[in-house]
């Protein structure tokens, strides 16, 4: 797909971060933005800075929804077509949440919230648009489906199992969209970012209700760390350009590296994590020391050349804690794996 101007693009999650990078990028190509999201301060916040980005209120359309909820979801649908005049050409969506814990602290609320809003709501997206885009758009004009899933696809997270899940999924199912909207003209691509520069690290703060059972520490202090990590994340805009070229150039991975040699060397390290699963847990261990040995042995030599070595992952700010950790009332839990206190 590379002819954007005067098309309608409709972007879950795109009152913020990657989802509202992605709108201004397309909607400064001359598409009618449609945005949808669940929190209605976040859409109002989101509409005006995408008219001081340059696009025309009258090409904005934003959208309360519940994309959990098949039938918000197509009440959303119905909403686009009857102010645009059609359905979408280009579905982005990018809604996600995350929480980070133990897998074996788990909770079927944490399941069910995590995988409802990152695997779910795709599936919700895809089975209530793709037919009417079909309809509308095969062998006429052209149309794009693309999700926002996450580098974490490719990996396996002991603190992230039930993210890392639903991402793999949505990353399969993008793969047999792609195959699946060719003998209509059409295709998928799947971003796969790593950190971005979003609200995600507040997303525990907008857990419904009745999913807030928890089995991880979560609190002020944890998102705080969260926060800070995603503060040092790729610019959304940034990261909307870099899928924006993958569409144009029908590529079904999108990774966050302008460079093709950067994707490629990626891909390498993502697939060689895949294949040392093969391998016997000794042969694993000794691989991850010789890793851990090179990472000390790099940051020591930027120490004696008077370079600042990079920052870990895990630096958080004074008033914060770590995330990741299991509650400490949960008796089945090893010990390293909550809050030690001092």
């Amino acid at each position: 797909m590379r002819d954007f101007k005067g098309k309608i693009v409709f972007v879950s999650g795109g009152a913020s971060g990657a989802g509202l990078g992605q709108a201004k990028v397309f909607g400064r190509e001359g598409m009618k933005v449609a945005i949808g999201d669940v929190r209605q301060d976040a859409l109002d916040n989101a509409v005006k800075e995408l008219i001081a980005f340059g696009i025309p209120e009258k090409d904005i359309l934003a959208i309360k929804v519940d994309l959990t909820d098949r039938a918000d979801y197509t009440r959303c649908a119905d909403k686009i077509e009857e102010v645009f005049g059609g359905p979408p050409h280009l579905l982005i969506q990018t809604a996600g949440v995350n929480s980070f814990g133990p897998i074996e602290a788990s909770t079927f609320d944490d399941f069910d919230w995590v995988m409802g809003v990152c695997l779910n709501h795709v599936v919700n997206g895809l089975l209530i648009f793709v037919p009417r885009m079909i309809k509308a758009y095969a062998h006429k004009t052209e149309f794009w489906v693309a999700t926002t899933s996450s580098m974490g696809a490719f990996m396996s997270g002991s603190g992230t199992g039930p993210y890392s899940a639903a991402k793999a999924a949505v990353n399969n199912l993008m793969y047999s969209y792609d195959e699946a909207l060719r003998p209509y003209g059409s295709g998928a691509t799947v971003l796969c970012p790593g950190n971005i520069n979003s609200n995600i690290g507040n997303a525990e703060k907008f857990r419904p209700a009745n999913l807030k059972n928890t089995g991880y520490r979560v609190n002020d202090k944890t998102m705080a760390s969260l926060r800070a990590i995603h503060a040092t994340g790729i610019d959304p805009v940034e990261l909307g350009e870099i899928l924006k070229e993958a569409i144009e150039n029908e590529r079904v991975i999108c990774l966050p590296d302008h460079n093709p040699d950067g994707r490629a060397a990626q891909l390498r390290g993502l697939n060689e994590t895949i294949e040392n699963y093969t391998l016997t847990r000794a042969q694993r261990d000794e691989i991850a020391a010789k890793r851990r040995a090179e990472m000390m042995k790099a940051m020591e030599e930027a120490r004696k050349s008077g370079k600042e070595p990079p920052m870990p992952m895990w630096a958080t700010p004074e008033d914060a804690e770590p995330f990741g950790k299991a509650r400490d009332d949960l008796d089945w839990i090893d010990p390293s794996k909550k809050l030690q206190k001092k």
